[in-house]
């Protein structure tokens, strides 16, 4: 009896894993995903207590099962542990980046700076811009929507309000440098945020973006998956050695998910007493 359900919910989860595969393929998408796919029903051995244990969390709810899987195979693609490596190493480029724009953003404004001291002192003039509008409309001039709708308005305004009305060049290049000093990243979502907030990259960062993701997906933020859903350590772990094509050498176990979580609860029970209001 226990061997025909195993292998009625196996069945069941895998249909939804080749109608999600053959609809990539008939709309010609998500190839990452037909990958991971193929790995999952490749390795159904290793997956059939995993599905039989996410069948009877979410069978009742024949979406939501679909979405759980979605929300695997997305996960899987785009926060698999070598492209989080990417992904933090990206966070530390923009940060130069910055670094870089501010510095060259100064630099520049002390040097416009010094071209229009030399223009009202040397009796000399280059027929370089000097006014922001006039910059605005020759860097829009392959601009259609620009030359269509605001470069009349723009004229206008500029012919209504000389020159002391307006903010110098050299004051766009402060600005710059100020904003670009100032700036402090900041992750634009939550399952990036949950994959990025480590001292170092590790495999625990794909756990945390698949919490993250699940959590997104949840009917807490209006979504299909229950809210609260716990799923036991050996099938989070079974589902990432397959979603992550691990080898005999590399596996993870029920041991390694239940350390991370319980990692998990100690760092957001120290960030709820860090943020909680004073008594």
């Amino acid at each position: 009896m226990a061997d025909n359900l195993a292998s009625d919910t196996t069945a069941i989860c895998e249909e939804i894993l080749r109608t999600e595969k053959q609809y990539n393929l008939d709309h010609d998408i998500l190839r990452s995903e037909i990958v991971i796919i193929d790995r999952l029903l490749g390795r159904r051995i290793e997956l059939i207590a995993a599905y039989a244990e996410l069948h009877d969390r979410l069978g009742a709810r024949p979406h939501a099962l679909k979405v759980f899987f979605g929300v695997l195979l997305s996960t899987a693609a785009i926060w698999s542990p070598e492209k989080i490596v990417k992904s933090r190493d990206r966070r530390q480029r923009l940060d130069a980046v910055n670094a870089l724009v501010a510095e060259k953003a100064s630099e520049l404004a002390t040097l416009l700076r010094e071209r229009e001291a030399l223009h009202n002192d040397c009796g000399f003039a280059g027929n370089t811009h000097y006014h922001v509008c006039r910059v605005i409309e020759d860097a829009a001039r392959e601009n259609h929507l620009f030359r269509s709708w605001v470069r009349d308005d723009l004229r206008a305004l500029r012919g209504r309000f000389d020159l002391k009305y307006w903010p110098r060049i050299h004051h766009f290049m402060d600005t710059l440098a100020l904003d670009a000093e100032n700036a402090e990243l900041e992750a634009t979502d939550p399952i990036t945020a949950a994959a990025t907030t480590g001292p170092r990259a590790s495999r625990a960062d794909f756990f945390k973006a698949l919490f993250a993701a699940i959590e997104e997906n949840s009917t807490a933020t209006h979504g299909f998956i229950p809210a609260g859903l716990k799923l036991s350590d050996g099938t989070l772990a079974s589902l990432a050695n397959c979603l992550l094509d691990l080898g005999p050498d590399d596996l993870l176990d029920s041991a390694y998910v239940k350390r991370l979580r319980q990692r998990e609860r100690n760092s957001a029970q120290m960030r709820n007493a860090d943020v909680a209001p004073l008594q």
